[in-house]
């Protein structure tokens, strides 16, 4: 009996060791739940703007380019939807921002397209590098309009989203 209860202590001690498990941050990918890959890429006016200095809100990642039928005939849906929550308050995010990779490769015709199309937000970035994208490699995009929308911790919560889904998904993440 004497040998037990030290051996029952030890094991009790260490329990609370044993049974924390440590939180792992999720593994950078395109899956649902996976962490967002990072995108740095220059704006129109050259300034590099990284997709993690976003962190903290809700992001759309839209992958589109001005010579794309229909990227352009989903733009009034996204300024619509920009619109819409870009001043609403988020569960665990501190609002909405879109961020447009442009696989445009003539500047002027993507400042053109930001312009007529009535992009408001802040967020457009592009290297001008058309299909050869680094940010369409890396996210693996093969067709546009595609996009990702990712939660204030820029895990990715849903992809290619369109339309009323759109809408349907946000609503869902709105205090």
């Amino acid at each position: 009996m004497k040998k037990i209860i030290p051996s029952l202590l030890l094991i009790l001690v260490s329990f609370p060791v044993f049974s924390q498990q440590k939180k792992t941050e999720p593994a950078v990918g395109l899956g649902i739940g996976d962490k967002a890959p990072e995108i740095k890429l220059p704006s129109p006016d050259g300034k590099l703007i990284a997709l993690s200095s976003l962190q903290g809100r809700y992001v759309l990642v839209d992958f589109w380019a001005a010579w794309c039928g229909p990227c352009r005939m989903e733009n009034p849906n996204l300024v619509r939807v920009y619109n819409s929550f870009k001043n609403k308050k988020f569960k665990n995010g501190k609002g909405f921002e879109i961020y447009s990779v442009s696989l445009d490769n003539n500047k002027e015709t993507w400042k053109n397209a930001i312009v007529k199309d009535n992009l408001s937000w802040e967020y457009h970035v592009s290297d001008l590098k058309w299909w050869y994208s680094e940010a369409a490699k890396t996210y693996g995009i093969s067709g546009i309009p595609y996009n990702f929308l990712l939660d204030a911790n820029g895990i990715i919560v849903a992809k290619n989203l369109r339309g009323a889904a759109l809408e349907a998904e946000l609503a869902k993440y709105v205090q």
